[in-house]
């Protein structure tokens, strides 16, 4: 059994201290990511007052082996009332970005990008001066519900690589590397003001050379902000952690995505996708594109 080192440890969330979110949650009925994939993060980001709202879900129509989000075959049709409930918690909250994120869907002809696109008119509709953030899955390569998800005009669209191509069989069977590619490809043609962004899972047998790879094949599409983060087991019947990197590795992998040309690289152990994903305002002040 491999076992956690020290620099993997965080303390427990102090529950007075995220308890607002919390209760704002649970009196509009909204999922967060935080909570269903048990992220590591939750006491530190919910006492900052934010959250990666989980939308369509809680149960997932894909069943990856590394994910803690329960797999349901046919999920329960969607809740037209959702985006308002959404918008709402972020007034609420008074976030200034959001990051909205789903299940997949792929009993649904579009993926769930109706949906995205009304949560999206939703907040602007509230909350104007929010930048939004939107995590999606690769849709089943729709290409026409990706765009209908741009029309809405994301700052960020986020779409994960998960880890290197020798690895989708394991760990990701329901996914597509080229096709992981090619929507950010595609994002990036029908709306070169958006600001794409990718994550990558590390610990399950990769070596070094595979990570440089992806990084570099995402720069090949123009890929603009890249977060690494180490792999941890949900519980027992998930996928083990084959090593735990040391955080020197993830400075170097920093190190390289800058010099290949990221505008940003988050990497450390305890990162995630939406990890202090409010810094992207930053991004856009320092990187300006016209449209927003």
């Amino acid at each position: 059994m491999t076992v956690k080192p020290d620099w993997l440890r965080v303390k427990a969330p102090q529950r007075e201290r995220i308890g607002n979110v919390k209760e704002i949650l649970r009196d509009l009925a909204l999922n967060t990511v935080c909570e269903e994939a048990s992220c590591p993060n939750i006491g530190e980001c919910f006492n900052a007052g934010t959250a990666t709202f989980l939308i369509m879900g809680p149960a997932c129509t894909r069943a990856c082996p590394y994910c803690d989000i329960d797999f349901e075959k046919k999920p329960k049709p969607l809740d037209p009332t959702e985006p308002s409930r959404l918008a709402e918690a972020v007034r609420r909250m008074n976030l200034n970005h959001v990051v909205i994120t789903s299940v997949n869907r792929d009993d649904l002809l579009d993926g769930g990008a109706s949906q995205f696109m009304a949560c999206i008119d939703a907040v602007r509709s509230v909350s104007p001066n929010t930048t939004i953030e939107v995590l999606i899955p690769d849709l089943c390569g729709n290409w026409n519900a990706l765009e209908l998800i741009l029309q809405a005009a994301p700052e960020v669209l986020n779409h994960n690589t998960e880890t290197v191509p020798r690895l989708y069989r394991r760990v990701r069977p329901q996914g597509n590397y080229d096709r992981t590619l090619e929507l950010l490809q595609r994002t990036r043609q029908v709306s070169p003001n958006t600001y794409t962004k990718s994550g990558i899972m590390v610990g399950l047998g990769e070596t070094d050379a595979e990570i440089r790879q992806v990084m570099q094949d995402l720069r090949t599409v123009d890929c603009d902000i890249l977060t690494i983060g180490q792999y941890l087991q949900p519980s027992q019947k998930h996928l083990q952690v084959d090593e735990f990197v040391n955080p020197e590795q993830f400075a170097a992998w920093k190190a390289f995505g800058e010099e290949i040309g990221f505008l940003q690289v988050v990497s450390s152990p305890l990162t995630r996708s939406s990890y202090h994903a409010e810094q992207v305002r930053e991004l856009m002040e320092r990187y300006p594109r016209s449209q927003f």
